[in-house]
């Protein structure tokens, strides 16, 4: 499948499914406090860094950018779906939302303190990830931060394995690995979080956060 027909797919796919996903998936997210433990960290270090731009990449129907927003960030959501986006303008019309991909924001070069991908690089087949992380480096500026979670796989060699998400084909991927392409991308992990798969009810899937900064230029 080309990058073209994934986006379309995916697009679809969470399209068809907006209004029963925002009635649900807000509510799972503030019931849950180890949802909010690496995303409060988050806020609190781009407020310590002076307060820049943040990212909500793949925001959904809004809710987690608006609580970066009660946490003092400013903040934009964007996602793939333009249903999803209608929903977050309308529960939310003090905010910013716009449509678009995470491989090609349209924001310019070192621009934002930070990027949020809350759950939403799991779409990504792991041969693009390295190109997605790369556009997350694009964007940030230097001491910029990028906050990433996702379902965790915890195979010892392997980045990724597929698996039936509720709406569209997602893959877990290995926290070990990813840090690895994020310093690779340019991006030095900072902290993690690891989840225990007990947490999850539905699958058992170990759930991860990982933290990374894009360095700042040392002293000339």
């Amino acid at each position: 499948m080309t990058e073209t027909d994934l986006l379309t797919a995916t697009r679809a796919a969470y399209d068809a499914v907006a209004a029963q996903y925002a009635e649900a998936i807000p509510e799972r997210y503030h019931a849950d406090p180890l949802n909010h433990g690496m995303i409060s960290v988050f806020a609190a270090m781009v407020r310590a860094s002076g307060d820049g731009l943040v990212a909500d990449v793949g925001c959904g129907p809004g809710h987690v950018t608006a609580h970066l927003r009660s946490l003092g960030v400013t903040v934009f959501g964007v996602d793939l779906s333009p249903e999803m986006i209608a929903i977050a303008r309308d529960a939310y019309p003090e905010l910013r939302f716009e449509v678009g991909p995470m491989n090609a924001l349209e924001v310019e070069d070192a621009s934002l303190a930070g990027v949020l991908a809350n759950y939403s690089i799991i779409h990504t087949p792991p041969e693009r990830l390295p190109g997605v992380l790369a556009e997350f480096h694009r964007v940030l500026a230097p001491g910029g931060l990028l906050l990433l979670g996702f379902q965790a796989y915890d195979g010892p060699d392997d980045l990724a394995e597929a698996f039936d998400h509720m709406v569209s084909l997602a893959y877990r991927y290995s926290p070990d690995r990813v840090a690895e392409l994020l310093l690779k991308a340019g991006l030095a992990e900072v902290a993690r979080l690891v989840i225990a798969p007990g947490e999850d009810p539905k699958r058992g899937f170990p759930q991860a956060y990982l933290l990374a900064r894009r360095p700042a230029p040392g002293p000339q």
